[in-house]
């Protein structure tokens, strides 16, 4: 569709539509299509509202079955249980680094990645004044005000600014407190029906956050996906403490030609000193003819899952 678009636009001698607009429209189908069998249910880390809650609608569509919980753990679960179709939870953010939590409770959850959402990180100011003057105190989760900090001190200095355990529990506060205000998605906003004193508020514009969307079971096969699409294999891997061990998985991969583009080491549970790594290569490593690469990981690590196969996901700038 994306490129017959473009050809289109090319006859006619005008522009094409945007490839972003073309791909919400038809995401937006798929998920109303879905809701009339069946909608689907999606876990993530609530209320609603929240960062995670406005991804899953950007990915997954407006169609959705939301089911906001209390923490990552409580996602995992609800996956794994079956009590969800499916979850959405944040792998690594590109200003403040990898969440580590969600790296460890692959560990522990019969659930594998089915595909991957990287979500642009915009902030505003909601409030039910009309006026920036008005606005006597701000409320917000503790990750905005950090995120926000340049332009609060040119905007609003002197201004209290009051942590929420989140983005959707400091807009509630906002809107039922004269003189208050909250940063936060601009959905948000919408959604509680606040004014938008001030959009842009992020002090860098390359705030990205990387989603996983994880499905029931343990077990990962290939990706269906059209012929020359760029796809990622995920990993979750053990090797002896010894030295080489590690080296020697990165040559292999290095050997086969696959490029490894994330690689994070996290703490055992249970086991002191010793750690897990989790992988991404840019592959489909489930594919025939990476068969004698996969055995090769599995007789040089102590313990190896694939995590999930996947058509890689590319932030639109």
């Amino acid at each position: 569709l994306l490129r017959l678009n473009r050809e289109n636009g090319a006859r006619s001698g005008g522009e094409s539509l945007p490839d972003e607009h073309i791909s919400r429209i038809w995401r937006e189908i798929f998920s109303s299509s879905r809701a009339l069998q069946r909608p689907s249910r999606v876990a993530f880390l609530g209320p609603e509202g929240t960062f995670s809650h406005m991804a899953a609608l950007e990915c997954l569509g407006h169609s959705i079955s939301a089911a906001p919980c209390e923490n990552f753990d409580a996602v995992f679960r609800a996956v794994a249980e079956g009590a969800c179709d499916l979850g959405l939870v944040p792998l690594e953010n590109s200003l403040h680094g990898s969440i580590g939590q969600s790296f460890d409770l692959f560990a522990e959850h019969s659930v594998h990645i089915a595909g991957e959402h990287y979500s642009r990180i915009r902030l505003c100011l909601m409030s039910t004044e009309s006026e920036l003057s008005a606005v006597k105190r701000v409320y917000s989760h503790p990750q905005p005000f950090g995120q926000s900090r340049g332009w609060l001190r040119g905007h609003l200095p002197g201004t209290a600014l009051l942590p929420e355990e989140s983005t959707a529990a400091a807009a509630l506060k906002a809107k039922d407190e004269a003189g208050s205000a909250a940063i936060g998605h601009p959905g948000l906003a919408v959604m509680l029906g606040l004014r938008v004193l001030a959009e842009a508020l992020e002090d860098s514009a390359s705030n990205w956050t990387r989603f996983a969307i994880i499905a029931p079971g343990r077990e990962a096969c290939s990706a269906h996906a059209e012929p020359g699409a760029a796809l990622k294999t995920s990993l979750l891997f053990t090797v002896a403490h010894r030295p080489g061990t590690l080296a020697a998985v990165l040559d292999l991969l290095a050997g086969a030609g696959i490029n490894m583009s994330k690689l994070e080491s996290r703490p055992m549970r249970g086991i002191a000193w010793e750690y897990v790594f989790f992988m991404d290569a840019a592959s489909d490593l489930l594919r025939p003819e990476h068969a004698e690469t996969l055995e090769g990981l599995r007789e040089r690590c102590q313990s190896l899952r694939v995590l999930g196969v996947y058509p890689h996901e590319t932030p639109r700038l």
